[in-house]
């Protein structure tokens, strides 16, 4: 099932199930936070026992592809990137446990801050859907095999499920001789 899909319809759940709750009752709005932190607790589990295994792992295989052009910053060609699998997964797995901390500042200052109580409600099942979604957890913790969809450099997700979406790396040798020869990146991140 396409995760944009199920993300609609797990709020739109949630948007039921928290018309039915009373919001000012003191025990709902403890188990709301309980069932918040819970989910948010088990989704940063799930990323350090897939951080775990990429370090015990140590895929140091070298890998190569242009980053698309970031036009928000001004860029109009794409960076040549030179990294191992070890260290992409790594970064990708401490991108995700970021977002983690953004979307738990963000609830603690609706919640706590402004009192929203639904809103919590609302993102208590996301966190830990998207972490047991996330491709390193797929790839790690799960087993798949780094092809398909899961081959990196990953594909960004589109916001609108397939409408669109951010630009690709590319990984075809000439796009990577091209970068190589026009000087765009290219230094071993360490």
């Amino acid at each position: 099932m396409n995760p944009q899909i199920s993300n609609l319809a797990i709020m739109l759940v949630m948007m039921q199930v928290s018309r039915r709750l009373d919001m000012e009752d003191p025990t709902i709005v403890l188990y709301v936070r309980i069932a918040y932190a819970t989910s948010v607790a088990l989704a940063w589990t799930v990323y350090q026992l897939a951080r775990n295994k990429i370090v015990k792992k140590n895929d140091l295989t070298t890998m190569k592809y242009v980053a698309p052009a970031n036009a928000m910053a001004g860029e109009t060609e794409g960076k040549l990137q030179v990294t191992t699998v070890r260290d992409y997964d790594l970064q990708e797995v401490d991108s995700a446990i970021k977002s983690i901390y953004t979307g738990l500042a963000m609830m603690g200052f609706m919640h706590l801050y402004m009192k929203y109580t639904n809103p919590l409600l609302m993102q208590s099942i996301s966190p830990i859907k998207s972490a047991l979604e996330h491709n390193e957890v797929k790839i790690h913790l799960f087993g798949k095999p780094a092809a398909g969809d899961l081959k990196r450099p990953f594909k960004a997700p589109s916001l609108f499920g397939g409408l669109g979406g951010a630009p690709e790396a590319k990984t075809d040798k000439k796009s990577i001789e091209e970068a190589e020869k026009a000087g765009h990146g290219g230094v071993k991140a360490e």
